[in-house]
């Protein structure tokens, strides 16, 4: 067999940090071990409670485990192998272990016994050395903690190490508890171990090493994306300034167009009306001349000035064409219509389109008075639960009686509206909106046709109430948005993690108030007992397009010279 010399290396025994080999070696939670005081005084000079190795961060302080096993091999490798002196620096100074027998000044131990579980110092371990049955006992390095290798249930030392179960145990451990477990000497287990040692170290290696490319993987496309991101940005700045700038100036020149064809329009009807006000003087002269002539006795001067007085002006009333041109009305319409193009441009792109329908979230609760009998809701109204229990409920008109289904108390009868449920650790669900009228009473299918518009996990597949028999998506969704467009007769479903629309169910005609429906399915034995949860939509900052919901809305905000912003 080997020496344990070419089987042991310092860096084994190494603590990350003092850099030495262990004192008093406890394992924390996370696997990795250090010296006790060495853990102690880091987490006490930080502000967070997290592992030097891996920083995996507690929420509190973790009891320190004694690592019985490794202080073992501590004091084998420091009796067999010759530790380097440490190198010179700031490390933490290693723990002294005092004389357990001692009474007032306490002086260092020299040497523990395994046999009493008493660190001795020089001259309280000199009965050891001279009389003839304490010279069989297992003396060892300076170990603290003695009693942690003890069986607490038979008080003798572990001395045996159980292979099936992976624990420390007594020789009547062994007989009463572990019989038949392969249980092997704590010195040979330690052999075995030592000899895995280079193997698993070389592992270790390998899986640092796939780390390691990994981050510089990771980095190098950051990096790429870092500049990809800057790229686009700066085009797609130049893009929108030079489409903003262009129609700031198509608005100037509009703009300009219907002030000039105004003005023309307004001095010919200013020439037309002169003209006319002219003519109207005229023919009152005329008048007033023909009232006056019938009162003529002279037959001769009558008939001679009534033939002039009664002819129309030589000038007749021109027929001025003053309506508007209808280009500017084509144009209007032109302009409305670009204006919807670039929404849909934009509402292309899943991040905008997702910050745009959040605007239109709406705040939840769900309604004890329609959930069925096994439903259990939280106090804030928020999450749903299956039970299967036997609870009592007030008949009531608005109760689910044959299906574990919920509605919300919020129902809507126009406008858009948004909200987010979370299935995550559900293996069946059902949700989406529902007319009010749907029947609660008996069993009925989710159906369009029934007035169900909803998205759901049937064994294993993501179907919907149009098409419950083939399967609609196949990535996997931890939380689910619900965008209804009641006017436009839409209701979409999104992933929102990937910000991807999953379906849509369009062409809808609703006549009747919407209510949010969620069903959580059966418990299932607790394979499905995750609740479904509305849960909190991001706050997105107040948008700054301008809202135009008509042609009169449009028209009004192009004749208003304001400028277009594109966000």
């Amino acid at each position: 067999m080997a020496s344990a010399s070419s089987l042991l290396s310092e860096e084994t025994f190494q603590c990350s940090i003092c850099l030495d080999v262990f004192t008093d070696p406890v394992t924390i939670p996370c696997g990795h071990n250090f010296c006790s005081k060495c853990i102690n005084t880091y987490w006490d000079s930080g502000d967070t409670c997290q592992c030097p190795m891996c920083k995996w961060k507690f929420s509190k302080r973790p009891e320190l485990q004694v690592n019985t096993f490794m202080s073992e091999l501590v004091v084998v490798f420091k009796k067999l192998v010759p530790v380097k002196a440490s190198t010179p620096g700031p490390q933490l100074p290693a723990v002294d272990v005092l004389c357990d027998i001692c009474s007032e000044i306490k002086e260092k131990a020299v040497k523990s016994c395994l046999t009493c579980l008493t660190s001795f110092c020089e001259s309280h371990l000199e009965p050891h050395r001279r009389v003839a049955r304490l010279k069989g006992h297992t003396l060892l390095e300076p170990v603290k903690n003695l009693d942690d290798r003890m069986c607490k249930t038979h008080n003798k030392m572990n001395e045996l190490y159980c292979l099936k179960e992976q624990a420390f145990i007594c020789v009547l451990c062994f007989i009463a508890d572990h019989k038949g477990h392969n249980a092997v000497p704590l010195e040979e287990q330690y052999e075995k171990v030592v000899a895995t040692k280079d193997e698993a170290q070389a592992n270790i290696q390998k899986l640092i090493q796939t780390r390691i490319e990994k981050i510089a993987k990771v980095e190098k496309l950051l990096d790429v994306s870092q500049v990809d991101s800057e790229k686009e940005e700066k085009a797609t700045v130049q893009v929108f300034t030079e489409l903003i700038q262009s129609i700031q100036a198509s608005q100037a020149e509009l703009v300009e167009a219907i002030e000039q064809r105004h003005s023309a329009i307004k001095q010919k009807g200013e020439e037309f009306l002169k003209e006319l006000r002219r003519e109207v003087t005229e023919l009152k002269s005329r008048s007033s001349q023909l009232e006056h002539l019938s009162q003529s006795e002279d037959h001769y001067h009558f008939l001679q000035s009534f033939q002039t007085l009664s002819k129309p002006p030589h000038k007749s009333c021109p027929d001025t064409d003053l309506c508007p041109d209808l280009s500017f009305k084509a144009t209007l319409g032109h302009l409305i219509r670009l204006k919807q193009r670039v929404d849909e441009i934009m509402e292309e792109i899943p991040e905008i389109r997702m910050k745009r329908m959040r605007e239109h979230a709406v705040d939840l609760t769900l309604d004890p008075d329609t959930a069925f009998y096994s439903l259990v809701i939280s106090e804030d109204g928020k999450q749903v639960t299956e039970e299967d229990i036997e609870d009592e409920v007030t008949d009531n008109p608005k109760r689910f009686l044959t299906c574990c289904e919920v509605l919300a108390k919020e129902g809507f009868t126009t406008g858009k509206f948004y909200f987010e449920v979370q299935v995550k650790g559900k293996i069946s669900w059902v949700v989406g909106v529902v007319r009010e009228s749907v029947d609660r009473k008996i069993r009925t299918k989710i159906s369009v046709k029934n007035g169900f518009w909803t998205f759901a996990l049937v064994e294993g597949k993501y179907v919907t109430s149009a098409d419950s028999k083939h399967e609609i998506l196949k990535e996997d969704l931890q939380k689910l948005g619900v965008f209804v467009d009641y006017n436009k007769g839409e209701v979409s479903f999104y992933n929102v993690d990937s910000k991807s629309r999953v379906y849509c169910h369009m062409g809808c005609c609703f006549t009747e108030k919407l209510y949010p429906y969620f069903c959580p399915e059966l418990n299932d034995n607790g394979r499905n007992s995750a609740p479904l949860i509305i849960t909190p939509v991001p706050q997105t900052q107040e948008s700054i397009r301008p809202n135009l919901e008509n042609e009169h809305q449009v028209e009004n905000f192009f004749k208003s010279g304001t400028n277009i912003h594109l966000d």
